[in-house]
């Protein structure tokens, strides 16, 4: 196991640096202080390296990049109806940056910072700990929340990522990695990459895309991955209702050793296995590396956010994401990269 370090640049006058995580298979890893964004995640096939997520090569399109892409989201991922809650008998306001709503930690979440971080390695794991300290007046959450993301590459092509968080007041806890993957050879599209779900519920969006509260079946619909099922397929059955892509919340089934999803490419050559301790995955079709194709509706990435279900804190069978008073509480997801699978 092995890591390097190296400055990657300067965003907004801050120095990132970049981690890069390599096993003996020659799997790699690669991290960005600026967002904690996870930049590679790529595996060797023959002689060819693939690779599993979707980047950018420049350094500055991290900068308010709109799609968030591959990087960290917290406080809270998703979004937060009216941005406003009440936790312990007071009315908390964040900042409303979609609409009259707050997603994704609003205008000063996770990944518009630059984080610190730290390495360590073992005989079978190289790993990374990202950290960063959040105050209110930072975002408007309540507490001062010292959050660690740790990335860990083990020997058998595993990507562990964690979110350690600490607050010396009640806030709200519900981070991820807003990973954007294409499994396929050329990573042009994702027409022919499957995607299987472990859960058998969605939840029912208004039009500003906040839930309802309703859990709605997918059986039958443009939204059932109970099997493998390629996105091109599923796109079909959803323009026969009138949709144009994916922007949906899944209810899943939480396991460390049973997946909530898998994807892969329907030639047979690679499939990535999803682990998470929470009981919600947005499933998102996107462009983000070419705008004429993102207008097109061309999609070359999907996007597979494990959290707790959206808006948990104003529904209480969405999942608890209240993060007491100095207790700390960690959640954890998982890549496992296989070769072959069809789906």
């Amino acid at each position: 196991m092995n890591i390097t370090q190296e400055v990657a640049g300067t965003i907004a006058d801050q120095t990132v640096t970049k981690y890069l995580l390599t096993n003996k298979q020659g799997t790699r890893v690669a991290v960005l202080t600026w967002g904690a964004t996870l930049q590679e995640f790529s595996v060797v096939e023959g002689d060819r390296r693939q690779q599993l997520v979707v980047s950018e090569p420049d350094l500055t399109a991290y900068n308010q990049n709109g799609y968030c892409l591959c990087q960290a989201l917290g406080r809270v991922a998703g979004r937060i109806a009216g941005a406003q809650f009440d936790l312990e008998g007071h009315t908390v306001q964040l900042d409303a940056n979609n609409g009259r709503n707050a997603i994704h930690g609003s205008p000063h979440g996770f990944k518009n910072v630059n984080w610190t971080g730290t390495t360590s390695t073992t005989d079978e794991s190289a790993s990374v700990a990202l950290t960063h300290t959040a105050t209110p007046a930072d975002d408007r959450y309540p507490g001062t929340l010292t959050t660690t993301i740790t990335y860990t590459l083990t020997a058998d092509n595993r990507l562990e990522i964690s979110f350690t968080g600490t607050s010396d007041a009640a806030t709200l806890f519900n981070p991820t990695i807003h990973t954007y993957f294409n499994v396929t050879d050329d990573q042009q599209s994702i027409d022919k990459q499957w995607l299987l779900l472990s859960g058998d519920h969605r939840l029912e969006l208004n039009a500003e895309k906040i839930p309802t509260g309703k859990k709605l079946p997918t059986a039958g619909t443009g939204y059932d991955f109970s099997q493998p099922r390629t996105i091109a397929d599923g796109l079909t059955q959803l323009k026969q209702a009138g949709k144009v892509e994916y922007d949906d919340a899944f209810e899943v089934v939480p396991s460390a050793t049973t997946p909530i999803a898998a994807i892969g490419d329907v030639t047979g050559h690679r499939r990535v296995a999803l682990y998470s301790d929470r009981n919600g995955l947005v499933v998102f079709t996107a462009n983000p590396t070419d705008k004429k194709r993102a207008a097109a509706r061309d999609y070359n990435a999907l996007a597979l956010e494990a959290q707790a279900l959206p808006d948990a804190i104003h529904h209480a069978d969405f999942g608890d994401i209240v993060l007491p008073a100095n207790q700390t509480v960690t959640h954890k997801i998982a890549y496992q990269y296989l070769a072959g699978g069809k789906g």
